[in-house]
């Protein structure tokens, strides 16, 4: 049973007239009143529709996307399945590029209010409870894609990363590799950093592997990081046969640091990459990697946001190119 503004209102003991007004960001409350209700809202899980307060104005048939970084391509893949779906329905898309940090977060949302979309796709980065409760508190549903909020109410689609990373890693060994390197997220990352690692480190225990920390480094998941992880590991005393660089951009700067090195990819090096993005397809070579459906991810996204909101596991798969290779003997 959907839960309705008369629900929160029993909850809290105040005015339907008093949610509403709280939940439209109008005058005439306290701010007690206000936390109570913002509360009640995130716990009952109170989503205004879209169609019923298209009929107190005009609907606008306008979403929000926020992300941390419109123009990686990992954003554009989300990106094309989000617009692709919208469109097909009739709705518009105001994209906000919120900065690494999420600094513009905020300065967006105040938009986006103003614009009165019906609802926020929250892409990539930490969804905060503080975050819940801003969205819930101006009365604006969200789902998150490629990222998952800690609060039950609000649906997420997303690859469950750790499984995903255990299954890359396992990749790896099966090829008969056992000196396996990591670069990866900073472990402080709830979102990709520590469940990608924490995949990683559970694949090697479950094939009888230790974590050897010499061959870890960690950053963010830019191009830049992975080339400057990658020389890090070369310059090391520690021999190792492959690397699982935790995004394509990581993985393909640790392909530009081996062609620097002399190091040769696949002959001397495996290399596998996480997401398959387009930087994947035109690596040299073309990378190998664990593929996260990012663009029906999107689509799947916006129909969660717009129709029944409920969450979505998606799938991943290994796609396999020209970076990964069968080998016969490990290193001693």
């Amino acid at each position: 049973m959907s839960i309705t503004i008369k629900d929160v209102a029993k909850k809290t003991g105040v005015s339907i007239a008093t949610v509403s007004r709280i939940v439209n960001n109008q005058s005439g409350y306290s701010e007690k009143t206000r936390k109570k209700v913002v509360q009640a809202i995130a716990e009952l899980g109170y989503s205004p529709n879209a169609l019923a307060r298209g009929l107190v104005g005009q609907a606008t048939r306008t979403i929000g996307v926020l992300l941390p970084n419109v123009s990686s391509l990992f954003a554009g893949k989300l990106l094309e399945g989000i617009e692709s779906a919208a469109q097909q329905q009739g709705y518009s898309v105001v994209v906000c590029n919120t900065g690494s940090e999420g600094e513009r977060t905020d300065d967006y949302l105040a938009v986006l209010k103003q614009k009165r979309v019906e609802g926020v796709l929250y892409a990539s980065g930490v969804f905060s409870k503080e975050m819940a409760e801003k969205l819930a508190g101006i009365g604006m549903p969200a789902v998150t894609v490629a990222t998952k909020s800690h609060e039950e109410t609000v649906p997420f689609v997303k690859v469950d990363d750790r499984t995903a990373a255990f299954d890359g890693t396992s990749y790896l060994i099966e090829k008969g590799h056992r000196k396996i390197a990591f670069i990866g997220g900073e472990l402080s990352d709830p979102v990709a950093g520590l469940p990608r690692f924490e995949g990683y480190r559970e694949a090697l225990a479950a094939h009888g592997l230790k974590v050897d920390d010499h061959l870890l480094r960690f950053g963010d998941f830019r191009f830049e990081a992975g080339k400057e992880q990658m020389q890090s590991l070369l310059e090391s005393e520690t021999a190792f046969t492959a690397v699982f660089a935790t995004s394509d951009e990581m993985a393909v700067g640790a392909l530009h640091a081996a062609r620097e090195g002399g190091v040769r990819v696949p002959e001397d090096l495996s290399v596998l990459g996480y997401d398959n993005t387009l930087a994947a397809e035109m690596a040299l070579p073309p990378l190998t990697t664990v593929e996260q459906p990012l663009r029906s991810m999107g689509e799947a996204a916006f129909a969660s946001l717009t129709g029944e909101r409920k969450s979505v596991t998606a799938g991943h798969k290994i796609v396999e190119r020209q970076t990964v290779v069968q080998i016969e003997e490990d290193i001693k």
